[in-house]
């Protein structure tokens, strides 16, 4: 940018030029920082923190799907529901559970 200077001052327009450079230069500045930030946002929310397959916070979905060292008795006592084998007619032993095995809960609490 450069200041054309007319006799050692400024004219009115080349000031209001200037100041219209500025506002716009701050405008987008400021708009590059908010599109940074929503970036920053959103992945930081779609990263969350996960054991196993669930997230840490919401255990006990319908569908789960059994992690490593995971029986059905510790599963039930982590949901609450006591009625896996009988919701789940594809577990023709409940002692040949697996990691990867999805299965139907009905979690406690509702959630």
């Amino acid at each position: 940018m450069t200041f054309l200077l007319v006799s050692g001052k400024s004219t009115k327009s080349q000031i209001v030029a200037i100041s219209d450079a500025a506002s716009l230069y701050c405008a987008m500045m400021i708009l590059g920082m908010l599109l940074i930030s929503s970036v920053k946002e959103n992945y930081s929310t779609d990263v969350a923190v996960m054991k196993g397959n669930h997230f840490l916070n919401r255990p006990c979905d319908e569908i789960y799907v059994v992690g490593e060292g995971e029986t059905l008795h510790t599963i039930s006592d982590k949901c609450g529901d006591p009625y896996i084998v009988e919701r789940n007619p594809h577990i023709h032993d409940p002692d040949d559970v697996f990691p990867g095995l999805v299965i139907k809960i009905i979690p406690r609490n509702g959630s």
